[in-house]
């Protein structure tokens, strides 16, 4: 069993960036992970993937803005967002998967206005 623990969100302007991180309570070897969000009134989506070799998966709205990667040393897994747009808005949660069993974090708020 794995913990997550997000932060990083926060309030920012139309265009700009924000780092996102999940602190894991242990390894996470082995672990698929992920990010979601969920914007009010709308179903959960997954905006960043990254499996146990650490390969990137993206949707089509993420890719070329949207960056994930895995600290396996520091059981961390970062998302970096660029040029936000209001759209983007949402609770951000982090997400492992390993043998079916899966985990979420409590979620960080991410809002995008101007």
């Amino acid at each position: 069993q794995v913990q997550l623990v997000e932060s990083g969100g926060g309030s920012v302007q139309p265009g700009e960036s924000l780092t996102l991180s999940c602190q894991a309570s242990g390894s996470t070897f082995g672990y698929f992970m992920a990010w979601y969000r969920q914007a009010p009134g709308k179903t959960r989506e997954q905006v960043a993937g990254i499996t146990g070799t650490a390969s990137p998966i993206y949707p089509e709205s993420a890719k070329g803005r949207f960056t994930i990667s895995r600290d396996w040393a520091k059981y961390t897994v970062s998302l970096v967002m660029n040029n936000l747009n209001p759209e983007d808005t949402a609770v951000y949660y982090c997400y492992a998967r390993r043998n079916g069993a899966e985990y979420w974090g409590q979620g960080t708020q991410v809002t995008v206005s101007s």
